[in-house]
């Protein structure tokens, strides 16, 4: 296992992820076109990217980003289930684990790794549940249909959870999930658009890319 990476003070990379704002969410179905989307979402000024555990080699695409030292990456595996991935995901050099639900084992097996722990959450008991867990970040998925407003409603009782919300997050709101208390925010279909992926068009990803990077930045 690639303890060095593994054992990277987590304050440090939760730090770096609110630093950075966005974190770039890689969904398809082969390694080759996770790393255009990868390579695309770099280029318009991502630094902390996700790679989905929706497909077979998810771990090696992990690893070839992890090596990339010129852009000095935050790489993260998400759609993480279970434990095992969790110490595959790690072990391949993930320094950020997402799950899209409350898992209490994929929370312990990330703490014990010392690694950090995103998982998803959406009812204000179950964002509760998975901070007292220890979650290092909240996700709240879906975020699609309520949109900031839900947030900031969350946030009332609950101002000590930090928050990233992930899908409904696009460059004509990104300013409002901020202004509702948004630490980060995950970029997913708006940006990544699968059809885009699957038809390998990485100069337009490139531009949406740079648009919501764009937009994150002078949100803040």
């Amino acid at each position: 296992m690639k303890l060095a990476t593994a054992s990277l003070d987590k304050a440090a990379v939760i730090a770096q992820i609110r630093a950075e704002g966005a974190v770039a969410i890689i969904r398809t179905d082969s390694i080759e076109r996770a790393l255009g989307a990868a390579k695309a979402a770099v280029a318009g000024g991502f630094r902390a990217i996700e790679i989905t555990y929706s497909f077979a080699d998810a771990k090696e695409a992990i690893a070839k980003l992890s090596e990339d030292k010129e852009n000095d990456l935050l790489v993260g595996a998400g759609t993480i289930l279970n434990r095992g991935q969790v110490h595959e995901a790690v072990d391949a050099g993930a320094r950020f684990v997402v799950s899209p639900c409350v898992l209490p084992d994929v929370i312990d097996a990330a703490r014990e790794l010392q690694v950090a722990i995103i998982p998803g959450a959406f009812t204000p008991t179950e964002i509760y549940t998975a901070y007292s867990l220890g979650a290092d970040i909240v996700k709240i998925f879906p975020a699609v249909r309520y949109g900031p407003e839900y947030l900031r409603a969350v946030r009332g009782p609950l101002p000590q959870i930090p928050i990233m919300p992930t899908s409904g997050v696009d460059t004509s709101n990104v300013a409002e999930w901020f202004r509702a208390g948004a630490v980060a925010v995950g970029a997913v279909s708006s940006v990544f658009d699968p059809l885009l992926i699957r038809n390998g068009d990485w100069v337009e990803l490139t531009k949406r890319a740079r648009q919501f990077m764009d937009a994150v930045r002078s949100s803040r």
